[in-house]
């Protein structure tokens, strides 16, 4: 053996940060030459493409070999005996680098927005050779080795070159899509840290595995395109929130979750028969706990290998736009997990997150806050949000959390936080990178949507970002939500001194396009079911929950209900069991499930109820005052002039006889719905046949009979 140079060591001791500087086809004293590493090789040769074969000296007793080879762009393989017969192979060292010049100076600006083609794991042909590109972000790394099934998980094999501003690549051949892998990082300080899950893995073993599996992308079928115009501000929205993993169970299987494909049968055509307009599913990205309910990812493009692949993932997808619905995801850009496996310390260092506590590290939920004003970081999340509407046809993304990203003091004591620039709380880094989300996915992606889960009066959320709004196209109403559940839950002799807690909501209504939602987080935590919030006895109870969704359904804006509410769901949500589908054989649950179905039916059919929703002329108060008895009337109106309907909420467990209203048309009404009807477990209190609006100066007034806890929606006769 002969002294090795320094570069001979750093491949051998596994720290050289480019080792396509020395393994490969090079010159040497103006010969060409091949080095090749192969750990625990006894022999091995070099092969041409005639199969001439010639030995390799081995210059060090670690498997580092060295030969003449006739020239260096001359095809070869490498041919290597370790205990048993020979193998023949490509050395991966032999192939030219996998990312542009083009693409590292789009990296690198942070405007790749399609860096998931080439990030991560992608099969591939390379002069002739099929195999995969790997790619990884590590700025801070001294080494990355891409290790897996097909290297023995051994990271002194598979050694990547290191590129301008710290991406790694290489190029194995032989790899297969549905092998393993994960890359080695050996850190600045020469610490080999815990192996890492690729950020951008299309796929990853289930958990508690978390390696990632190489995916053909070619394999995932393109889902069938939704409805039309599905998310449009004057078109109908209702949506059914789910989480996949207790919508429905296997209980012959041992309390088995349903896969994507037993989903696809069974998800879509419920909801579409339900009358909904779109599903929207709790996280999809895959995170390692379960009790997160997906809020804390850690492979942001791999759905989740619970329920199965990604191709089973888009049959779900299509499966619902053949049912007439649009799907919308939860994203979370706002936190992720400090896994060790995950994108925390990516590289030893804070690549992903902020380096300082008061500025990474969320204090609610223990997790780590991104680094919006890294370029390569935005550009990773920009990616990833147009990825699920590009490669799976996704009709709209739910982005979670949106309040504690606008706020650097979300969350924290005084004195635990960093201002910004001007010295205020607007974490202006994550303003402008939510500007830009929605600005791209509007842009590239029409025909979708974004909603945010703000929960603060943040001004302009759903408002263009170039007239200085975030550029989302719904906002959730949180505030509707918390005042009208807080009136609901009051016995009905106490709401006459709660009535502000209905009205308050209409005079901001019209601020942002709001979708009213009901959501899993309002039946978590302490908080019991929907149903279970209504005060009274079992009748009251049940006649209070189908006033509430009258109501919900009558009010501007768009409407969401968490699965479950839909049939009076008794108990609190809990993630590891199913739905209570058992329920549906008792009256009461049945009732509330055809009046949800009922309640969708018109909602959709009324174009009163939904054009003009974010806008004030869709919408005149009738009756706001009537404290005493607890009763509110509203016309609601579509674009054409003749377009309305009434609506009119009981609130109190007695009749109104006899109670006048004024409206703006005389002549003929009819009763299009009411909540007390027995077939929803009513008592059938209400107004049959046609009703007549005697004649007034404004127009006419109607003599009403209200039912008790109960709405009900008139119309016009044509």
């Amino acid at each position: 053996m002969t002294d090795l140079p320094a570069e001979a060591l750093a491949v051998i001791g596994g720290y050289h940060a480019d080792p396509f500087r020395y393994l490969g086809p090079h010159v040497e004293a103006d010969r060409p030459v091949v080095r090749a590493f192969l750990p625990g090789a006894k022999d091995v040769k070099v092969v041409d493409a005639q199969d001439h074969e010639q030995p390799l000296s081995r210059i060090h007793d670690a498997g580092l070999f060295v030969g003449d080879i006739p020239a260096t762009d001359a095809p070869y393989k490498l041919r290597a005996r370790w205990n048993g017969d020979f193998v023949d192979f490509d050395d991966p060292y032999r192939f030219p680098p996998i990312l542009t010049d083009f693409d590292l100076y789009l990296l690198g600006e942070g405007t790749h927005l399609r860096s998931y083609d080439k990030m991560g794991a992608h099969p591939i042909v390379v002069d002739g050779v099929s195999g995969v590109a790997f790619a990884v972000f590590a700025p801070n790394a001294k080494r990355v080795s891409v290790v897996g099934d097909f290297n023995f998980w051994d990271g002194r094999r598979h050694a990547m070159r290191v590129r301008t501003s710290g991406f790694w690549e290489i190029f194995v051949p032989n790899v297969a899509a549905g092998q393993r892998y994960k890359f080695e990082i050996v850190g600045s300080n020469g610490t080999l840290l815990p192996l890492k899950s690729d950020p951008y893995a299309f796929a990853t073993e289930v958990r508690p595995a978390t390696a990632s599996i190489v995916v053909d992308p070619v394999q995932i079928k393109h889902p069938a395109p939704a409805p039309a115009g599905a998310n449009q501000l004057g078109k109908p929205i209702s949506i059914y929130e789910v989480h996949l993993g207790s919508w429905r169970r296997n209980p012959k299987d041992g309390n088995s979750w349903l896969t994507y494909r037993e989903l696809a049968e069974q998800l879509p055509g419920y909801a579409a028969d339900m009358g909904f307009t779109h599903i929207e599913v709790l996280p999809v990205s895959e995170h390692p706990f379960d009790g997160s309910w997906g809020y804390q990812p850690t492979g942001y493009f791999a759905p989740t290998s619970r329920f199965g692949s990604p191709v089973d993932f888009a049959a779900l997808v299509d499966a619902c736009h053949r049912n007439g619905l649009a799907v919308v995801v939860d994203w979370v850009p706002g936190h992720f997990p400090d896994d060790p496996h995950g994108l925390g310390l990516f590289d030893g260092t804070a690549v992903y997150e902020h380096a300082d506590p008061m500025q990474g590290r969320h204090l609610d939920w223990d997790t780590l806050i991104f680094n919006f004003g890294r370029r390569e970081i935005a550009n990773f999340l920009i990616s990833n949000a147009l990825f699920w509407l590009d490669r799976y046809g996704i009709d709209g993304l739910r982005v979670d959390a949106v309040a504690s990203m606008l706020y650097l003091d979300y969350s924290r004591p005084p004195g635990g936080w960093i201002p910004n620039r001007h010295g205020g709380r607007e974490n202006l880094e994550a303003v402008e990178f939510l500007r830009r989300v929605n600005t791209e996915v509007f842009g590239r992606y029409p025909e979708t949507t974004t909603m945010a889960e703000e929960s603060t009066a943040w001004p302009m959320v759903s408002r263009p970002a170039d007239i200085g709004g975030l550029g989302f196209g719904y906002k959730w109403n949180m505030g509707w939500m918390h005042d009208t559940l807080n009136y609901i839950t009051k016995d009905p002799v106490y709401r006459k001194h709660h009535h502000g807690d209905v009205v308050f909501g209409l005079h901001y209504a019209f601020t942002e396009n709001f979708i009213l939602p009901l959501s899993h987080d309002e039946v978590v935590h302490g908080k019991g079911s929907i149903l279970g919030r209504m005060p009274g006895d079992r009748w009251q109870r049940f006649a209070n929950l189908r006033a509430y969704y009258t109501f919900m359904f009558g009010h501007p804006g768009k409407k969401l209900l968490f699965m479950g509410a839909e049939f009076g769901q008794e108990r609190e949500w809990n993630h590891d069991q199913s739905l209570d589908w058992h329920l549906l054989n008792q009256r009461e649950h049945l009732g509330i499930h055809s009046l949800v179905r009922d309640l969708n039916k018109l909602y959709r059919e009324t174009p009163a109820l939904y054009q003009l929703d974010s806008e004030a002329a869709g919408f005149e108060w009738v009756v706001m005052d009537d404290t005493d008895r607890s009763v509110f009337a509203w016309l609601r109106r579509g674009r054409d002039p003749g377009t309305l309907c009434l609506v009119i909420i009981n609130f109190t467990p007695q009749v109104q006889n006899n109670y006048r209203l004024r409206v703006p048309i005389a002549g003929a009404w009819r009763e299009a719905f009411n909540s007390d009807a027995a077939l929803y477990g009513g008592g059938d209190v209400g107004n049959v046949g046609r009703i007549v609006a005697s004649d007034t100066d404004a127009g006419g007034e109607l003599s009403l009979t209200l039912p008790p806890l109960a709405g009900v929606i008139l119309v016009p006769e044509q």
